[in-house]
């Protein structure tokens, strides 16, 4: 099973950086170094949530019904004629749910470290939500995904599983970070150190992180 950050560097994933920047008028750039920041911490808060059985039950509720990977079929028509205020607003109810009160925070450190203003980031992360649950809805699908333990499981191999346990911990401390930006100083060196190993998460994150 392939890992969210392997996603954003395939053609799907470029489709994916490049619609959301046309459609929230972000740089390009800046809108992919948004997405490899954001989505892995986004699946680690909802690994978190899904660790509770009422969690782990509403996560695979969204999954089965509205999130079952269809918004992947028709990508140039979700963002054809700019993205629907729908699907926007889908994507603001997810974050908060996912997020929750550290939404804020999040939103703040990755916009430091990507050169966009918070705003800009939550825009970015609104397209992105439900794009994000369209993925895990169809790897679920895939996988036969049908207990809280196999959600688990999903989560954590697109996470990069144990393999990762420094950028997982990594993640843990943007969603636990105060928002003042702080974190990512304290904690680039260490990612750095794992990005000398070939791709995977900490080699991605540290190359963001590391600027």
């Amino acid at each position: 099973m392939s890992g969210i950050l392997d996603l954003l560097n395939s053609d799907l994933g470029k489709t994916i950086i490049s619609g959301v920047s046309g459609s929230t008028g972000a740089d390009e750039n800046r809108t992919g170094s948004v997405l490899t920041m954001a989505l892995p911490v986004l699946m680690k808060a909802m690994e978190r949530n899904a660790s509770t059985p009422e969690g782990a039950q509403g996560l695979m509720g969204a999954l089965s019904s509205k999130h079952d990977g269809s918004i992947l079929d028709n990508l140039s028509g979700l963002f054809g004629g700019g993205v629907d205020q729908e699907v926007k607003e889908d994507g603001g109810k997810i974050l908060g749910h996912v997020l929750g009160n550290r939404q804020q925070g999040v939103e703040k450190i990755i916009g430091e470290k990507s050169g966009l203003d918070a705003g800009s980031v939550g825009n970015i992360l609104k397209v992105a939500a439900p794009i994000l649950m369209g993925v895990l809805g169809k790897q679920a699908k895939q996988n036969n995904v049908s207990s809280p333990n196999d959600l688990g499981g999903l989560l954590g191999g697109m996470l990069g599983g144990n393999e990762a346990k420094e950028e997982q911990s990594f993640l843990e401390k943007i969603l636990d970070a105060d928002g003042d930006g702080s974190v990512i100083d304290d904690v680039a060196g260490m990612v750095l150190g794992s990005a000398k190993k070939k791709g995977g998460l900490g080699g991605l994150l540290g190359g963001l992180f590391g600027k």
